[in-house]
């Protein structure tokens, strides 16, 4: 045998072990990172449309997909269109607020038209009022109202940015006489749907006669003095625009918090006026009722929020909600290959997972681990449907979403360590002089006022401006009293001033946690690093080794 053809088998072999090992090891460190099976899943494009209220989000976790071969393709236009287009199978999946209704409010059908489905719930978040409002040339960025306000702002009943309710709920604080231009949204929306419910359920006496009936709707009824705006972007540059003073809309957190612009603090049930932090809404959430019928689709994991619009808890936003993707169930789906059921399997199981991590910073809440439970389920059906769709290692176990303590479901430790809303924002007292819109947790302090307030330290132009301007519906109802409550790190109940609790912590349904550091959190990046330590020791010495077998079987 030549040296040349001795040498010329040799590097195929060589190569071939080096190339194995190589890979080997980054697939395991993958693996580690990310919890994905360590054999490469075969991807194919899926495409989706529906809600703009978390479209945020769910752009964000695309792009963090992207990377891993994961190709998803989301559109709003609304959660409407979103179902509709689900139930003509132009879509892979749809997102929604609401569910299928049955009936909508022109009498069509709102149904998947026979095509098998899953909710599945995919984040949290408040509905934010965002508004435009200067005094001079400066923008008030710490407006208060009630709930009964609202209501009555986006019924035409009040029309005027000076209106007494208006300088009650801000304790004095008088506004210029300019008219208030709301700002709705034309299309098809989960988030109109999530706001209608809000005013049918706590504001029914203001709500019905305006509607002319009872319930929901996903088309808010045009007229007056709004204005119509597609999808939650437009409203939100609509408001935020050059001609914008004087507008007030309906949008998640995020869009605001996304441009730094301000949003109203609403008054809670506890006398309180709080903004959609991610806290606050965790807190809210924790008396959402989440229907657990798992032999009707049409309704398991659907939430029932009349207990939310009433949360006692000083912390708690009123108008806290979640929101859910539909995804398609059936062996014989004709949209879905073993490709696409691998692709929104591994999308979801990111979304719920890592991706939850984001969901505070852009203005949303993360899910609670008993609904990211319900959610692997869910996806189990991908399988279930499809035996090819590979679930190794999908499930809460193996999730590496630091928004929950996993060795206790009932464990409500977001709500724990959700601040206590500052004594400024108590009915009667302030306002807060700090800014809203920002995504601060704390949601202001006891400084002075921005906004053009005729008192800079106290924001009061005097006396109480007027009669009650609303909202004594929810602040004459147990109102703790004195200082700003606390909060009991062990039990997660809210102490009021003179130290009796005044929520209950116990049988929550919908159960947001957070935790910063966790045991298996230290565990599972311990072994990451360990793989990577072992990755750089091992990886040169057998790379040395085998061109020294190379060079040696060439001279033999």
């Amino acid at each position: 045998m030549t040296r040349r053809s001795a040498r010329s088998r040799a590097h195929p072999s060589a190569h071939r072990r080096l190339g194995a090992l190589a890979a080997s090891l980054a697939l395991v460190c993958y693996a580690a990172v990310t919890g994905a099976p360590s054999a490469a899943a075969a991807y194919a494009t899926i495409e989706g449309t529906g809600s703009t209220w978390s479209e945020l989000i769910v752009q964000q976790w695309i792009a963090d997909v992207d990377a891993n071969g994961m190709k998803v393709v989301y559109t709003g236009g609304g959660s409407t269109k979103g179902r509709k287009d689900f139930s003509q199978n132009s879509t892979d999946f749809a997102i929604s607020e609401i569910p299928y209704q049955g009936t909508d409010e022109s009498g069509q059908a709102d149904t998947s038209n026979g095509r098998a489905f899953a909710y599945l719930p995919i984040v949290a978040g408040g509905t934010a009022f965002t508004y435009q409002l200067k005094v001079g040339n400066e923008l008030v960025r710490n407006l208060r109202l009630s709930g009964e306000t609202l209501a009555k702002i986006f019924t035409s009943k009040i029309t005027s940015w000076s209106d007494p309710a208006i300088t009650a709920d801000n304790n004095g604080r008088q506004f210029p006489d300019k008219d208030i231009i709301p700002v709705y949204r034309s299309d098809g929306s989960g988030t109109t749907a999530q706001f209608t419910t809000w005013l049918d359920k706590s504001y029914p006496s203001i709500w019905r006669p305006f509607f002319g009936r009872s319930g929901l709707t996903s088309y808010y009824p045009p007229g007056g003095n709004r204005v119509g705006q597609s999808g939650s972007d437009q409203v939100m540059n609509t408001i935020s625009g050059f001609a914008g003073d004087g507008m007030i809309g309906y949008v998640e957190y995020s869009y605001p918090v996304n441009k730094n612009y301000p949003v109203v603090k609403v008054l809670n049930r506890a006398g309180y006026y709080v903004e959609p932090t991610q806290y606050n809404v965790a807190v809210a959430l924790t008396k959402a009722r989440i229907n657990m019928d798992k032999s009707n689709p049409d309704t398991y994991l659907t939430q029932v929020l009349d207990g939310v619009y009433s949360n006692a808890d000083p912390r708690a936003y009123p108008v806290s909600s979640y929101s859910y993707m539909v995804i398609p169930t059936g062996a014989s789906d004709p949209r879905m290959t073993t490709a696409k059921r691998q692709t929104l399997a591994d999308f979801l199981y990111y979304s719920l997972c890592g991706g939850q991590t984001k969901a505070g910073p852009y203005g949303y809440s993360p899910l609670p681990l008993n609904l990211v439970q319900a959610g692997f389920d869910q996806i189990a059906q991908l399988k279930k449907a499809d035996a090819a769709v590979d679930l190794t290692d999908r499930d809460v176990r193996s999730c590496n979403n630091p928004t929950f303590d996993g060795t206790n479901p009932a464990k409500n430790v977001l709500a724990q360590k959700a601040p206590a809303p500052p004594a400024c924002d108590k009915q009667g007292e302030g306002p807060c002089g700090s800014d809203t819109g920002n995504n601060d947790p704390t949601g202001g302090d006891s400084g002075g006022n921005t906004g053009g307030a005729t008192d800079p330290g106290t924001g009061a132009s005097g006396g109480s401006g007027g009669p009650d301007g609303g909202g004594t519906d929810v602040g004459d109802l147990g109102a703790p009293g004195g200082d700003a409550p606390q909060v009991d790190p062990e039990t997660g109940l809210t102490v009021g001033g003179t130290g009796t609790p005044t929520t209950s912590g116990g049988a929550i349904y919908a159960n947001p946690t957070l935790v910063a550091d966790r045991p298996a959190d230290a565990r599972t990046f311990g072994w990451v690093a360990a793989v990577e330590l072992l990755a750089l020791v091992l990886l040169p010495g057998l790379v040395v080794a085998a061109l020294r077998r190379r060079r040696r079987e060439g001279v033999a």
